[in-house]
């Protein structure tokens, strides 16, 4: 693993910190620059990692990975402008586009854009990545490998699909989060314990889920399996298609798609 600085050391950076920690990333050779004095501490204390202050004392090894607020990128990447000899550079700021940060970075064209999400803080993510043109598959690698440290990864070939990767895994978890709390809510009304609802609904999603994955089946067949002719899980299903919940997810990942490209395009005109 090459040496890397992370510029940003919220809980995204430490996620992917600690899982490159775990996967036997030596820590001296992680640099973070935060400038909130107990998250520079926190980060030093569990991974072991370098930490600075500012900018200014950093030493901006090969790859560097942006983990800043979006809003703060144009500033970040002036001061950085100067000081860019050839590094590969990871943004995981949500919307901000390939060609903006370039030309925040006074030219520098070596990025790969990143959309991760929070199941990385507990080394379940899964992230959409986009490589600037003519990047080189050894750069694509590294990059990737920083984020598979904290999950999986999807490659995108048009940088416009980050909306959609971001509509789908990035807003994704609070869609999930919304469905398990329906279903908690639902068991409440029929009469469990706010309690047994929620550990019913929980492993429910968590035990549906890792048989998908590890099954390797269609969702779709596996749902057909559960649902005997006749039975409470076909009479279930008719009533969430009654009620168009299909539909509803397909315009809650249209809207939040748009929202995504409105909001590169806000981004974009910060600088």
């Amino acid at each position: 693993m090459h040496k890397m600085s992370f510029i940003g050391g919220g809980n995204m950076a430490a996620a992917i910190i600690g899982g490159l920690v775990a996967s036997g990333a030596d820590p001296t050779s992680i640099e973070v620059v935060e400038i909130n004095a107990d998250a520079r501490a926190n980060l030093a204390a569990r991974f072991g990692v370098v930490t600075h202050a500012n900018l200014v004392e950093a030493r901006l090894h090969g790859l560097i990975v942006l983990a800043v607020k979006p809003q703060s990128l144009p500033e970040v990447a002036a001061a950085l402008s100067t000081r860019m000899a050839g590094q590969l550079v990871l943004s995981i700021a949500a919307g901000v586009r390939v060609a903006d940060l370039a030309r925040w970075l006074g030219g520098h064209e070596r990025i790969v854009r990143a959309m991760p999400n929070t199941p990385a803080l507990v080394r379940a993510g899964i992230s959409g990545l986009y490589a600037a043109p003519g990047l080189s598959a050894d750069a694509r690698s590294d990059a990737e490998a920083v984020l598979r440290a904290v999950g999986g990864v999807v490659w995108v070939d048009d940088e416009t699909q980050l909306d959609a990767v971001t509509a789908v895994s990035g807003s994704g978890p609070a869609y999930v989060f919304y469905c398990i709390e329906s279903l908690e809510a639902a068991g409440v009304a029929q009469g469990l314990s706010p309690q047994t609802a929620r550990q019913l609904a929980l492993q429910t999603f968590f035990g549906a889920a890792r048989l998908a994955l590890e099954s390797g089946e269609e969702p779709a067949t596996l749902r057909l399996r559960v649902t005997s002719k006749g039975g409470t899980t076909e009479r279930g299903i008719m009533a969430l298609d009654a009620a168009g919940v299909a539909s509803a997810f397909e315009a809650a990942v249209r809207a939040a798609s748009l929202r995504s490209a409105e909001l590169g395009d806000e981004l974009g005109r910060l600088a």
